[in-house]
């Protein structure tokens, strides 16, 4: 701070506490006029209300009185009149070092622990599963939604089901958070034209007893010799490929007809970011373990 604005603050302070711990001393003793019922003769409500005069009550004078002690001590211990540091030496830098650097022991500490585990086992371990909650709602909830169960909207996957793209064991999860996905379902609509992608759907939605149109899904199952390349000949689909399996009833852009026509129709991309960077080994696996236990259950719960 230069020597003006640190003039500048000590003026201000100097001034605001001369003002008001002189109303401070010279209130109680003010005199102030008042009529013989001891009302100082402002009414309201047509004189059903009058305003009354006491003293100022002692415990308030006591009470404001160490504020002003209090206020001195402050300015004398800690940075706050001007380029005055305090006597104590106190910086929020300092401080957040500190705390950071404790902090940082204590995470060292807990991963070095933690290290020797792998991603299923973790998932049994509760200090490591209360650090992948935090992790997940700092970093994940706002795709996956806080409760994990994902957003058709965006085609973020419910993590909570036990229905994987990319695999569901530990390795695969933590793979996902650290390098992140892309998923392409490539649009067939100028292919198979608007009859054929209403038939193929209705198709798709027959792998999974889904209501669905039975001529027009007879009439696309031909179609589907294109879709198993990815989606497997019966359906069930690939996770070296993150191609979803469409024989159960779980689906990432919604199951209605509609909605599987436009993926059909318009195709599908879908991109889980790479968190590498952010969050590191450590941090992504006990977030994988945290996702884990999310479909998997808690090995620590004996509920």
């Amino acid at each position: 701070m230069s020597g003006f604005w640190s003039w500048w603050v000590i003026v201000l302070i100097v001034f605001n506490l001369c003002v008001t711990f002189f109303l401070f001393l010279w209130g109680p003793r003010a005199k102030v006029p008042v009529l013989p019922d001891g009302t100082t003769g402002h009414v309201w409500a047509h004189g059903a209300l009058r305003e009354g005069m006491h003293r100022l009550p002692g415990w308030w004078i006591v009470i404001s009185f160490a504020m002003f002690f209090s206020a001195f001590v402050y300015l004398t211990l800690y940075p706050g009149f001007g380029n005055h540091a305090g006597v104590l030496g106190w910086t929020s830098h300092a401080q957040l070092a500190q705390e950071t650097a404790s902090n940082e022991a204590r995470l060292d500490a807990a991963f070095q622990r933690l290290d020797k585990y792998t991603v299923e086992q973790l998932a049994g371990d509760r200090e490591a599963l209360a650090m992948g909650e935090v992790l997940f709602r700092d970093n994940c909830a706002a795709c996956h939604g806080r409760d994990a169960r994902g957003n058709h909207l965006l085609g973020a996957p419910n993590l909570a089901d036990n229905d994987w793209l990319y695999g569901g064991d530990g390795k695969a999860i933590e793979t996902s958070i650290l390098d992140g996905r892309h998923g392409v379902m490539p649009p067939w609509g100028p292919q198979f034209g608007e009859a054929g992608v209403e038939n193929l759907a209705n198709f798709v939605l027959s792998l999974s007893n889904a209501p669905h149109d039975a001529a027009k899904a007879i009439a696309g199952k031909a179609l589907f010799t294109v879709c198993s390349a990815c989606h497997g000949p019966e359906g069930k689909g690939n996770p070296a490929l993150g191609a979803p399996n469409l024989t159960d009833t779980i689906w990432l852009y919604g199951g209605d007809l509609e909605s599987v026509e436009a993926s059909i129709r318009d195709g599908r991309g879908g991109t889980m970011p790479a968190w590498r960077v952010r969050l590191g080994n450590n941090d992504a696996r006990v977030l994988a373990a945290y996702v884990y236990s999310l479909s998997h259950g808690d090995p620590t719960n004996t509920k």
